[in-house]
């Protein structure tokens, strides 16, 4: 007889776990679909950075143009990843573009601060500088019909310590919520409105100029991907006002339960930026967050985005 076997000599208080938040114990880590044709990378090495999220790319030079065979193998990776790590690149903001236009036309965002064009949003902190997003995890442009597909993130320059940025596979955040939560958002429809996320950093004079143009939208709470056809779940805590259908209070508990669920940090992978450094996300997928724990240090970034379509 097993230790577990043992009849108890007095009998249990009752207990119980809530039925809603983050709990310990074994996740389910899927890197990719269940139909995935596993195919080697011929044209670079890939060197995976966590169990289903995050890989770095080494061996090629993004500042040369993409064959589409490199293109396609680039792709899938990103793909499987969510994440594309390149190390010590040194772009211009001119190749940046560059780059990122093999996988759509660029999105430009009046928003936040130009760089040398208006595709180009440059985020410049340090102390007395306007903040912006960071230590919130968000997925992109969700209060725009059709968010974007993907950004591609260059470090000019990096602090002495900290600055680091987070993905979390929201895939994986889906394929382990529990049943009766599922049952509950698969054909939910949710609200997104640039105003929440941004009321953080601006006033409302700078909000006002802005609020005829950005309208509340509205996207499905679990998103299909267009090219594996994976449920992901898209709502985010920057965005996201509420479930239609439901009352306040009752989508107010829900959407906590579910921004919560980018915090495991078995669905999530963590890079320490060098400055020239590239990162290249699939926004569809993905939540992030930029670690502001480098106290009155310079942190230099320049973001392209990558148009993207309506989620279904």
């Amino acid at each position: 007889m097993t230790v577990t076997d043992v009849p108890p000599t007095t009998p249990l208080r009752p207990a119980r776990i809530p039925d809603d938040g983050l709990y310990e114990g074994r996740r389910v880590l899927r890197r990719t679909p269940d139909d995935w044709q596993e195919q080697p990378y011929e044209l670079f090495h890939v060197v995976p950075q966590a169990a289903t999220i995050g890989a770095e790319i080494r061996g090629i030079d993004l500042a040369r143009p993409l064959s589409p065979r490199l293109r396609a193998e680039l792709d899938r990776a990103l793909l499987e990843w969510k994440v594309l790590f390149f190390r010590g690149q040194h772009l211009t903001a001119e190749r940046q573009r560059a780059f990122a236009r093999n996988w759509g036309e660029l999105e430009t965002n009046p928003l936040l601060e130009r760089g040398d064009s208006d595709e180009v949003v440059r985020f410049d902190k340090s102390a007395g500088g306007t903040p912006s997003f960071e230590n919130v995890w968000h997925t992109d442009v969700t209060f725009r019909e059709r968010p974007a597909m993907g950004a591609v993130l260059q470090l000019r320059e990096v602090p002495p310590f900290g600055g680091d940025t987070l993905w979390a596979d929201m895939a994986a955040a889906y394929d382990n919520l529990p049943r009766w939560v599922t049952e509950r958002i698969d054909g939910a429809v949710a609200e997104h409105d640039f105003l929440p996320g941004f009321r953080r950093f601006y006033g409302p004079e700078r909000l006002a100029r802005w609020q005829e143009s950005f309208p509340p939208v509205t996207h499905p709470v679990v998103r299909r991907h267009p090219a594996t056809g994976r449920r992901m779940l898209f709502v985010n805590a920057s965005f996201t006002t509420r479930i239609l259908g439901m009352e306040q209070g009752e989508s107010d508990r829900l959407l906590r339960l579910l921004f919560q669920q980018a915090h495991v940090p078995e669905f999530q992978v963590r890079f320490r930026w060098q400055a020239g450094d590239v990162a290249f996300w699939d926004n569809r997928a993905t939540q992030h967050y930029a670690v502001a724990d480098y106290g009155d240090a310079r942190r230099v970034a320049e973001r392209v985005a990558i148009a993207g379509d309506r989620p279904y």
